[in-house]
Order: structure tokens, then C-alpha cells, then sequence
């Protein structure tokens, strides 16, 4: 099932899409009478086309995105790194989410906005201390996300290098885990204007996705809505010859088979 957050006339509304088209671009929507992540919902019996409605960030997080750093070897090897003995962790506000096929803002103060490519989980049941066999049991389902990263601050401060607003598009929508029972099956594909600059399947994750939730539940209470970002592969721009960023009017694509294709063009903050 995929859960999708969209709007109407500017109201936010909830519903599961039906669709073959990984964008969303054409397909329905059954509209659902509030957000299942955090309560029961029903449908309403309304169905909208997707062409109608502006898709939004499937879920905006109440409490924080977790994002999990280094986590495939080839991009340690690519960094000039070790593979990290435990899961690297830093923060997201929501202030830096937006959605499907809004603006990835670049902003004023760099010339280096650089892309990352990752799977992300959607947590749906609460839990502290949460045992690496029944984390599963936590995940709603699973988006795509892109961790825009502002390279020049990220090379002094971490946090503000990854948290400039609008630099952290999120979606189309939620699979939910019974369509991905096992999120070690997936392909991961980053595309920059059309070129395939990232690509690598799930299970080389260094942490797998229950490792990284029973660690995030040990330092901090996971609650629905939640969002785990587990790291991005290999291809990163600043490690190429030369840098490749991201810069205004370019279109960066992040596909997760069994997911679908999150699209965004980036825009001038000015």
C-alpha cells in the first residue's frame, strides 16, 4: 500500500494512490478521512486523480529525522574513511523536509550543494530500547529522501551543513512494509539531470535497517512519524574529478525499486 500526503486547494488530506507510474503523475488517489500514521482512518469513498493533487512530503516528522552517515563501505572507501564501528548520527529539524517535485533550495551562502541518495524508514509504532529482532515491528513502511548537504559548512559543522531549509525532499509516498517485507531487497538509484551518478542495493548497508532503529531507540524514544535516513552510497559529488554539484534549474531524481521516484528540481534561494 502506498500512503500518500497530498493537497487539495491548498488543505492537507491523506489517501492511498493506485498507481503504475513511479513519479505519480497518473493514477488515483483514495482519499482517506485523517493521517493513518497516527490514527485509525478510513476511506471516505472519495477518489481524486493523482494529475488533480499536489503530493507532498508523505510525512512531515513531529519529532526529528535521524540520519545515519558513512553507512555503506564504498562511500567510507570513497571519503577516505573507516567503516564507522558504530552508526555515525546527526539530526534533521523538519524545517529542511519538503516534498515530491518541490524546489531543493540552494542556498545563497554556498557554491556547494551536494546530493545524497538514500532509503528511508518510516516509523509507526513508538518504542525505546527496541531488540534488533522485533525492530521491524516499529516501521510503517518505507520513501525515498535526499540529504542535500551544504559541503563548505559541512566541513566545519556538521549540523548546520545539513540542515538548511528545503535541502530535504522526501516521498512520493510511504510504501508500507507488507509490500517490503525485507528492506535488504531494494535498489537505490540517484540520477542528476538524466545521469546516473549513484547505484547500489540495499543490502550492502553496513548497518542494516533493525540495527540502526535498536540503536536510535537506545539514545532517544521513537514515536510515529519518525524518519530514519540510512545513508547514502557511493558517487557522492565532492569525491569526483571534478566536484559535481548541484546548481539551479538541475533535476535530481532519487528511484528506490519497489518504491517509486522521488523528483525535484533545484531553485535559487533568491
Amino acid at each position: 500500500m502506498r500512503i500518500a500526503r497530498f493537497s487539495v486547494d491548498d488543505e492537507p488530506r491523506y489517501g492511498v494512490v493506485e498507481t503504475d507510474d513511479p513519479e505519480g503523475l497518473v493514477g488515483t488517489v483514495n482519499v482517506l478521512d485523517s493521517d493513518p500514521l497516527y490514527r485509525s482512518a478510513q476511506f471516505t469513498g472519495e477518489k481524486l486523480q493523482l494529475a488533480d493533487v499536489r503530493l507532498l512530503a508523505p510525512v512531515i516528522p513531529r519529532s526529528k529525522v535521524v540520519c545515519v552517515g558513512r553507512n555503506y563501505a564504498a562511500h567510507a572507501a570513497e571519503l577516505g574513511n573507516d567503516v564507522p564501528k558504530e552508526p555515525m548520527i546527526f539530526l534533521k529539524p523538519n524545517t529542511s523536509v519538503i516534498g515530491p517535485r518541490d524546489g531543493i533550495v540552494y542556498p545563497e551562502q554556498t557554491n556547494d550543494l551536494h546530493f545524497e541518495g538514500e532509503l528511508a524508514i518510516v516509523i509507526g509504532r513508538a518504542g525505546r530500547h527496541i531488540p534488533v529482532a522485533r525492530a521491524l515491528d516499529h516501521v510503517a513502511g518505507y520513501t525515498c529522501f535526499v540529504d542535500g548537504s551544504v559541503r563548505d559548512y559541512q566541513k566545519f559543522s556538521v549540523t548546520s551543513g545539513k540542515n538548511f531549509p528545503g535541502t530535504g525532499p522526501l516521498g512520493p509516498w510511504i510504501v508500507t512494509t507488507d509490500e517490503i517485507p525485507d528492506p535488504t531487497r531494494l535498489t537505490l538509484t540517484t540520477r542528476l539531470n538524466g545521469a546516473e551518478v549513484q547505484k547500489s542495493g540495499t543490502d550492502l548497508l553496513i548497518y542494516s535497517v533493525p540495527q540502526i532503529i535498536a540503536f536510535c531507540s537506545d539514545f532517544t524514544p521513537l514515536v510515529p512519524g519518525d524518519v530514519i535516513a540510512t545513508g547514502t552510497p557511493d558517487g557522492v559529488g565532492h569525491r569526483r574529478t571534478p566536484p559535481l554539484w548541484m546548481k539551479p534549474g538541475d533535476v535530481l531524481e532519487v528511484e528506490i525499486s519497489g518504491i517509486g521516484t522521488l523528483r525535484n528540481r533545484v531553485v535559487d534561494e533568491t
